[in-house]
């Protein structure tokens, strides 16, 4: 009977490192060059060991790893508590570009965008021994917090402003999609255009409002203050019915999605024909976009490229490497069917 637990105790075993080793007929010191990416490897063998690992599911022991190398493979990511598109989906971004480079991330949230909150969440991320990272600060405030803070590791920060393009941010420009999704309107022939902006505090929507405003000012059109919102569909919806009132104007900018849903929702109930009566264009293109009703003509960020573009730089300042310039990633104009020649 003893025998027995002891041959099912060993079943249930988890694989360890001479269990690869032998199975790849190679030695357990071969096996954690290859854990630990060494480059005198040949690239058989790496393939070999690699493959072993995967057909018996073998687990490295993180902590182990960690006392012989001294690193933790570990980014961390300090960001505002949102679940706005933009940071929400930027976030999986940075999390799926960390992984394809055997990564994993520390996420902590701030409840505010002070000093003290920002610096509470870094020391956090500190103590957990991160090699890197990564600030995603929508808000002016966090963002002046996060510069005045000394980072003793490679970090880059991801917003929206085009004036501070170092080696430590990156963003889409926010900048060039407003004029995009505006100059898409003034060619459509529409030349009352309203804009619906996100909160003043957000680096994002202060950028799209002085795309909107360039883009006017350029065409020689009448300038309209922009409205400033909250993000979300209820505010547009509300937005819509007070601008509806007076229907002085045939097109709207909203400076995301979630809002253009909302004003839509408003010229639907006032009878109004989208897109005969009211074109309308979004921003970010969220996965529903697509599905409204009818399809939204917005401005698509490329966030998985952001996040890519973030790991890229962090790994090239963890290797001592120049990490390059390149920090804006262009948006795109989606056309869909929310927009008409007036």
């Amino acid at each position: 009977m003893e025998s027995g637990s002891r041959v099912q105790s060993a079943k249930l075993r988890a694989p360890n490192i001479r269990d690869v080793a032998r199975r790849a007929g190679v030695s357990y010191q071969t096996v954690s060059r290859v854990l630990n990416d060494s480059p005198n490897i040949r690239d058989s063998t790496r393939d070999r060991v690699r493959e072993a690992i995967n057909e018996l599911g073998y687990r490295p022991n993180q902590a182990a790893r960690t006392l012989v190398t001294s690193r933790t493979r570990t980014i961390g990511v300090l960001a505002q508590q949102s679940s706005h598109f933009g940071p929400a989906t930027t976030i999986q971004a940075i999390e799926l570009a960390a992984r394809e480079a055997s990564y994993r991330l520390s996420i902590t949230n701030v409840a505010s965008n002070d000093r003290h909150a920002i610096k509470a969440g870094l020391d956090y991320l500190m103590s957990q021994s991160v090699e890197a990272i990564v600030f995603v600060t929508p808000q002016g405030r966090a963002l002046d917090a996060v510069r005045e803070l000394s980072v003793s590791v490679p970090f880059v920060a991801l917003h929206a402003n085009q004036v501070d393009q170092s080696r430590h941010s990156m963003s889409v420009d926010q900048q060039a999609g407003a004029r995009l999704a505006t100059r898409h309107l003034i060619d459509l022939g529409h030349t009352e255009i309203m804009h619906l902006s996100g909160p003043r505090d957000w680096l994002e929507a202060e950028a799209r409002v002085q795309g909107f405003l360039d883009e006017i000012n350029e065409a020689g059109l009448k300038v309209r203050a922009p409205v400033l919102g909250d993000w979300s569909s209820s505010f547009g919806y509300y937005a819509g019915l007070e601008l509806l009132r007076s229907r002085d104007f045939t097109a709207l900018f909203a400076s995301n999605d979630q809002m253009a849903l909302g004003f839509m929702h408003a010229c639907r109930e006032l009878g109004l024909s989208i897109p005969d009566d009211m074109s309308v264009v979004g921003f970010d293109d969220i996965p529903e976009a697509a599905h409204f009703f009818p399809p939204l003509t917005t401005v698509r960020q490329n966030l998985p490229e952001i996040g890519r573009r973030a790991i890229s730089v962090l790994l090239a300042g963890l290797r001592g490497e120049n990490p390059g310039d390149d920090g804006i990633v262009l948006p795109e104009l989606i056309v869909r069917e929310s927009t008409a020649t007036l």
